[in-house]
Parts: structure tokens; C-alpha cells; sequence
């Protein structure tokens, strides 16, 4: 089995867990199922991560509108998954604990980007790209401190909570959803979930892991709003 130490570990399974599986034959030790269950969670997460806001992409290009999607909650949501990305790698986290922020904020970008596209502000879209860009470069560079990352960090569950409720309180006004993608408000909705259980298992680090029961909240009443209220009622999108 000693073939197999090299790609198992620390990928999968620490070393103990490694002996105990294929050395020892402790195949049901709670503790290492529980690592490799955590594990194979996060980089499946990371994995569904590099999609998960292609429909809501596809949505606002289709219609060539973002109608219904709260500029200022996009803002805050880049806000919060900067700052995701930041600790998680100030702590040295593993990939697969915080894999998934770097692309959901990709994503995120781009449907910024989008959004003010199609809303006629392609000029003011690009500088922030090019802002936002330059502030994660300085983010994630050693010249930021560990102690800023860490309050930007705390600052996350405000954030989030924020954003989505700004959001929530857009539809309910508006009566729908607008442009609101309800396959990627479930995909989020159930990898928060998921990071929940993964956060605490591979870090310990309760603050990670409030951050994402926070989010798995507020993306749970968006996704009912898209169930009860529906999506855009605009009859005529604006097309090219």
C-alpha cells in the first residue's frame, strides 16, 4: 500500500489516518472517516465551485439584462469572498477548505461586470474589475497583515448578511426575482451547507464556519423567494 502514501496524503488523508486505513485495517475509525468524508466534501465543493454561477451567467447574457440583481449586493458579496480568499490563505489553509471562494469570486466578477454591460456603464465595469483586481493582488500578498485579513475575516458574516438581505428585500419590493438564477441560489445554498460540516472538520475555525451558516441562511430565503415569487416579469429583455 505504500505506493498509494504519496497520493493519499496529505491530498486525502493525514498520515495517522493512512496507517490506520492501509496499514492497521481500521477501516470504520470514526475520527479518519470523518477527515476523508470532510476531504472528498470540500474538493467535490471547490470542483461544483467552477460552475455554480455559470447559469445565473447565462441568465443575464441570455436576456442581455440584469434586471432584478442588486448592484450594491454584488459589491458586497465580491467584498466577502476577497476577504475568503485572503484568510484562507494568510492561515494557510488547505485548497480545499476555501478552494471555492477564488472561483465564486471569478464568477462574481464577471457578473459585475455584466450587470453594469448591459445597464450601459461598460466604461465604470471595467475599472472596477481593474480596482477590485489590484485590492485582491494586495489582499493576498505578504505586505497585508495577518491581523487586517483577520478583521476583514469577522467582517464577512455583517457582509454576507447584508448583501443578501439587500437582495431579499429587492425582490419582495419588486414582487419576483428578477434575473435571479434559482439553480445557482441552490448550489449555493447547499454548498454552504456542506462548508459548514467541512469548515469545522478540517480547520476548527469557528468563525470560517459561522461565515458559511450565515450565508447557507440567507441563500435558504432566496431560494424560497425564487420558488414563491418567480423570476423576471418583464416581457420585453433588451436584446443586442
Amino acid at each position: 500500500m505504500e505506493p498509494l502514501r504519496p497520493w493519499l496524503v496529505p491530498f486525502l488523508l493525514p498520515e495517522h489516518c493512512f496507517d490506520r486505513f492501509f496499514l492497521h485495517f481500521q477501516l470504520l475509525d470514526v475520527l479518519c472517516l470523518k477527515i476523508l468524508l470532510s476531504k472528498v466534501l470540500g474538493y467535490g465543493i471547490v470542483a461544483g465551485s467552477v460552475l455554480v454561477k455559470v447559469p445565473q451567467l447565462l441568465k443575464v447574457w441570455g436576456s442581455r439584462s440584469g434586471g432584478g440583481l442588486s448592484l450594491p449586493s454584488v459589491l458586497l458579496e465580491l467584498l466577502a469572498l476577497g476577504g475568503s480568499v485572503g484568510y484562507g490563505c494568510a492561515r494557510g489553509f488547505p485548497f480545499s477548505a476555501w478552494g471555492e471562494s477564488l472561483f465564486l469570486l471569478l464568477q462574481t466578477l464577471t457578473l459585475l461586470f455584466l450587470i453594469l454591460h448591459f445597464g450601459g456603464r461598460t466604461g465604470r465595469g471595467l475599472a472596477l474589475v481593474a480596482v477590485f483586481g489590484a485590492f485582491l493582488g494586495i489582499l493576498v500578498s505578504p505586505l497585508t497583515p495577518l491581523s487586517f485579513v483577520t478583521a476583514l475575516q469577522a467582517l464577512n458574516l455583517p457582509i454576507i448578511i447584508l448583501s443578501r438581505l439587500i437582495q431579499i428585500v429587492t425582490n419582495a419590493r419588486q414582487g419576483h426575482t428578477g434575473q435571479l438564477s434559482g439553480v445557482s441560489t441552490g448550489l449555493l445554498f447547499g454548498g454552504a451547507l456542506a462548508r459548514i460540516f467541512t469548515s469545522l472538520t478540517e480547520t476548527g475555525d469557528l468563525l470560517l464556519a459561522s461565515t458559511f451558516a450565515a450565508s447557507a441562511t440567507c441563500n435558504g430565503v432566496l431560494l424560497a423567494q425564487v420558488l414563491l415569487l418567480g423570476g423576471s416579469r418583464d416581457p420585453h429583455p433588451k436584446k443586442e
